[in-house]
């Protein structure tokens, strides 16, 4: 806890929950914002901060974020992957209900909270597990778990067979408020696969997985929505056609928002090459077309937020053959440039880019967070929008080392990041403190 009063001065806020993008100082006390623009009367601060020629915004929130713990602490653990969280300059993540044990207990959850505040670095929100054990027979106890603080309902990467057991997830749901994530897989049709079903999966040799995986289950939950009137999050979408069908609904009403993670807005099925599990995901790395329609569904606002979908492994898990490695790209300090990478290849305003992992996503959790508003937890990210850093194994900090973006050069350095007023990241770089 921080009682410190800080003054950050001479930085370029952007705050896209309040529309400002200029030149201003902010103003912290007792882990809030206090003041934007000009100080407080009688303000005397504890501790300047300059952050001229950097960005001032709202520190990131993550939608989808595996920690590994507890369960699989071989692969990483809360303090590790919190630690690469804030030195990407996420302040809030979302911890889907996947760990061992499952999430769906109220003890479940005070035990997650407990290993986070242990950590004290990012602020960690727990989904709790929509069916029980995630197997998609029986209804958890949703009100037990959302009386213990989870901020939502979800099944993870598991899909729902039964669209009876989802119908009535949804209809108990949407009777006491939950919103509920969704990723829409049917697996039937995703069977085995491990890669899109397309020229690639199929000069390779590998087990594919149809765009109709994804558009018939999202068709089933959309209809779904529609007859429960449930609030729910459609996660990690990865097809045009998906775009396409999310806007018909948001155009007939339903109440929905829809997240994509930031590998598919610049990788696609060519960059498994020869058999590079570093691209295997899931949902598959899709066609340049399904890559270029997601970037188009965030810029016309049908696509709420990108979201890291991080899942750090160890090293052995990428080192067998393709179809046997294990899902998933470790994500969290790359969130942040690949966002801004495809701003500038697309021309977005940085304002908007900034809102897509900032304001957008805490609306979609009902959070107080992502602004930069008088009276809102001082969670901030400084970042250098002019410096460029490479990805290695040298500037991650998380045990995960699991990308295909290693050795790429991405610009967006974050300097500094605070959680409630305090820094629990300062990047290893000449100090910015006055």
């Amino acid at each position: 806890m921080s009682s410190q009063r800080i003054h950050i001065q001479g930085g370029r806020v952007i705050d896209p929950a309040n529309g400002i993008d200029a030149e201003m100082d902010i103003y912290i006390a007792k882990e809030k914002i206090v003041a934007v623009g000009s100080g407080p009367e009688g303000f005397q601060a504890d501790q300047t901060i300059d952050a001229s020629g950097q960005i001032v915004c709202p520190g990131l929130v993550d939608l989808g974020a595996h920690l590994r713990e507890p369960g699989q602490e071989h692969k990483a653990t809360i303090r590790s992957e919190t630690r690469a969280a804030v030195a990407g300059g996420i302040t809030t993540l979302c911890l889907p209900p996947d760990t061992s044990p499952v999430v769906e207990t109220a003890a479940d959850v005070e035990l997650i909270r407990r290993r986070a505040d242990d950590s004290d670095l990012a602020r960690v929100l727990v989904i709790g597990a929509l069916t029980v054990g995630l197997q998609g027979k029986e209804l958890s106890e949703m009100m037990q778990l959302q009386r213990a603080g989870c901020v939502a309902m979800g099944n993870a990467h598991k899909p729902i067979r039964s669209s009876l057991v989802l119908r009535k997830a949804l209809e108990y749901a949407g009777t006491f408020g939950i919103t509920v994530f969704l990723q829409p897989e049917d697996p039937d049709l995703a069977d085995e696969g491990c890669a899109h079903e397309g020229v690639v999966a199929a000069r390779l040799g590998l087990p594919a997985i149809p765009e109709a995986a994804e558009t018939v289950a999202l068709a089933r939950d959309l209809e779904l929505i529609r007859q429960t009137g449930a609030r729910a999050h459609l996660g990690r979408l990865s097809s045009a056609r998906a775009v396409e069908m999310v806007a018909e609904a948001r155009a007939a009403g339903l109440p929905i928002s829809a997240d994509v993670s930031a590998h598919q807005l610049h990788l696609t099925e060519m960059d498994i090459g020869d058999f590079d599990a570093q691209c295997h995901v899931r949902p598959p790395l899709r066609t340049q077309r399904d890559r270029d329609a997601l970037r188009a569904g965030l810029a016309n606002g049908i696509l709420d937020a990108v979201c890291s979908d991080h899942q750090p492994h160890e090293p052995d898990a990428k080192m067998a053959p393709f179809p046997v490695t294990e899902p998933g790209i470790s994500a969290l300090e790359t969130l942040l440039p690949l966002t801004l990478k495809m701003a500038d290849e697309i021309g977005m305003p940085l304002i908007d880019a900034l809102d897509l992992v900032t304001a957008a996503p805490a609306k979609i959790l009902g959070i107080k967070a992502g602004t930069l508003s008088i009276g809102a937890p001082a969670d901030i990210c400084l970042f250098d929008p002019a410096s460029w850093w490479t990805v290695s194994p040298e500037t991650l900090y998380s045990r995960g080392l699991n990308t295909p973006f290693m050795g790429w050069e991405l610009r967006g350095t974050v300097t500094r990041t605070l959680v409630g007023g305090r820094s629990v990241f300062v990047a290893p770089s000449p100090a910015t403190e006055a």
